[in-house]
């Protein structure tokens, strides 16, 4: 009895023999439901990314909408703009005239920018006046630095910061100059110095820098402050009054780093048109450009 329940329990199926054919035809099927699958999954995926898409677009079209209905915007010529930019800034000095703008970049755009100067850093050079020598002006300035146009990036990063910071300051970006970013290491620093060049000290100009946009790309953590001596013609204390000249308002420094290190990115904007060809990163695009250090972005008064 025991032994037959055993038998009856437990019986063993031969293996079909399904033959070359079936065997194709099975491969076959598994393979078309994978695929039907994954293109399920990607059709999945893909409408996901549309749908957000579109509900992207609707939003920010509803907010322009919103923004034409509250301020009533005129019809733009064909240099303008049909849209309002909204940028926010604070006013520091009237004189100097020193704003800030908070959150200009993002940390992405900071960090592609060190990445695009980091390779061709070379130290830090001054524009020359009239008596002075590479040797006599030795330790005025001792960061590192170099020229990119924006041209030269091809991610377009570079073209979007210089379309923010033209209706930033409300100076068209075909008057600036090649990006000029620099990195200052601890102990590194630049003495007091003008943007501008007087033609009295550095020759005639063919233009004359009006406006400078400074970007700070990286968090240091002591030392590194841009200083401006003057205000309103009036000395801050403890500074040497009789080293100043020119354009006094404008005159700025730059604090040595003690702890941690300062990238940073400026763009010097001029009266006229630049013609930037042959600019970037192996000069800027004026044989007398002073390779400067600017706070926040201002225009010389």
């Amino acid at each position: 009895m025991r032994g037959k329940a055993c038998k009856e329990n437990w019986r063993f199926y031969k293996k079909p023999n399904l033959g070359f054919p079936a065997l194709i035809l099975s491969c076959s099927f598994f393979f078309i439901a994978g695929l039907f699958a994954s293109n399920l999954l990607l059709s999945q995926d893909t409408s996901s990314d549309e749908r957000w898409l579109k509900a992207r677009a609707r939003q920010l079209q509803s907010v322009e909408e919103e923004i034409i209905s509250k301020y009533n915007l005129l019809p733009s010529g064909e240099t303008g703009d049909d849209f309002i930019t909204l940028i926010p800034f604070q006013i520091l000095s009237w004189r100097p005239r020193a704003l800030y703008y908070p959150g200009f970049l993002t940390a992405e755009q900071c960090q592609h920018i060190i990445n695009m100067a980091k390779p061709s850093l070379q130290p830090s050079t001054l524009a020359l006046r009239k008596g002075e020598t590479a040797e006599t002006t030795r330790g005025i300035r001792t960061s590192s630095g170099m020229f990119v146009l924006s041209s030269e990036d091809q991610t377009g990063v570079l073209q979007v910061i210089e379309e923010k910071i033209a209706r930033a300051i409300m100076i068209p970006r075909t008057h600036g100059e090649a990006f000029n970013v620099l990195r200052y290491e601890i102990g590194q620093k630049y003495d007091a110095h003008y943007d501008a060049f007087n033609p009295e000290e550095y020759g005639p100009q063919t233009s004359q820098r009006v406006a400078t946009f400074l970007l700070y790309l990286s968090n240091f953590e002591e030392g590194g402050e841009t200083t401006f001596p003057l205000e309103n013609d009036e000395n801050f204390e403890g500074y040497d009054a009789q080293k100043c000249n020119g354009l006094r308002a404008s005159l700025h420094a730059s604090c040595h780093v003690i702890k941690g290190e300062k990238w940073v990115a400026t763009k010097w904007i001029r009266d006229q048109v630049q013609d930037l060809v042959g600019a970037g990163k192996n000069g800027s695009c004026h044989k007398t450009v002073q390779q400067i250090e600017l706070s926040l972005s201002w225009l010389l008064t």
